[in-house]
């Protein structure tokens, strides 16, 4: 990239710009942007903004993909019966211990 000269960074960047057109309609990324309408390639942060702002516009109007994004669970259908625990307690604590600790349990939590 250093030994490019000035007119070649400048046909690189035409020809990443319009890339969405060059490309047929399954391979874009961001097909059928809900604010316009138009078959998008989306790079670099402003994927990472346009996801955000999908993520809050599901939040916004209450739909079942937006409340299981605010509070964590897994949104795609999957068991969540015995799998994605990350962060709670598992396991079990026994009555003996318990009553021997006054309800507290010993070690780390």
């Amino acid at each position: 990239m250093g030994n490019l000269t000035n007119e070649d960074i400048g046909k690189l960047k035409v020809s990443v710009e319009g890339l969405e057109k060059r490309l047929p309609w399954w391979m874009l990324n961001r097909r059928k942007d809900l604010i316009s309408g138009d078959d998008l390639h989306i790079m670099g942060t402003d994927m990472e903004l346009k996801f955000r702002e999908d993520i809050n516009l599901l939040r916004k109007i209450r739909s079942y993909r937006g409340i299981r994004h605010e509070r964590g669970l897994r949104v795609r259908g999957q068991r969540t019966k015995s799998t994605g625990r990350r962060g709670m307690v598992v396991g079990v604590v026994r009555k003996k211990i318990l009553a021997k600790t006054g309800g507290k349990r010993d070690g780390p939590s």
